[in-house]
């Protein structure tokens, strides 16, 4: 099956920067396109804990300023191909990635795992478990020794 559209979810961790080269020959290998997906994380569940909504929508904006500011230097630094674009969105950032996975049909996502394990995964979750489980496309994961 061919592989014509990528999309490469990133949170902007050492993590992401290691796995550009596993795109990048993907993408080549292919002569696919690529869409690096950033997701500033949605902090509304805190309006329920008493912290007012404007505080929480202010710190939304700000979280997804600085989130396309990074996106952009980390774009400069590893993408220079016309190929390859990228979006900064705010929410979930697994119900964000099957979104974008629905609306935007890649032919596959290639994101990284944190190796999370115990209580850091409890509270954290797994970002790429859950869009493995839900994905409508092929998921390659790389674990971080991997990268």
């Amino acid at each position: 099956m061919p592989v014509q559209y990528i999309l490469f979810p990133v949170d902007l961790s050492e993590v992401s920067r290691v796995l550009v080269p596993w795109v990048k020959e993907m993408a080549v290998k292919h002569q696919a396109r690529v869409l690096v997906l950033f997701v500033a994380r949605a902090f509304e569940h805190y309006a329920g804990m008493g912290v007012p909504l404007p505080y929480i929508n202010n710190f939304e904006e700000e979280v997804a300023k600085q989130g396309e500011m990074r996106l952009r230097e980390f774009m400069e630094i590893n993408f220079r191909d016309p190929l390859v674009s990228s979006k900064v969105v705010t929410g979930y950032p697994s119900e964000e990635i099957l979104k974008m996975a629905r609306s935007e049909r890649p032919d596959m996502i290639i994101m990284g795992t944190h190796g999370r394990r115990g209580l850091e995964k409890i509270i954290f979750g797994s970002v790429a478990e859950e869009v493995v489980k839900k994905s409508p496309v092929p998921v390659l994961l790389i674990p971080p020794t991997q990268s």
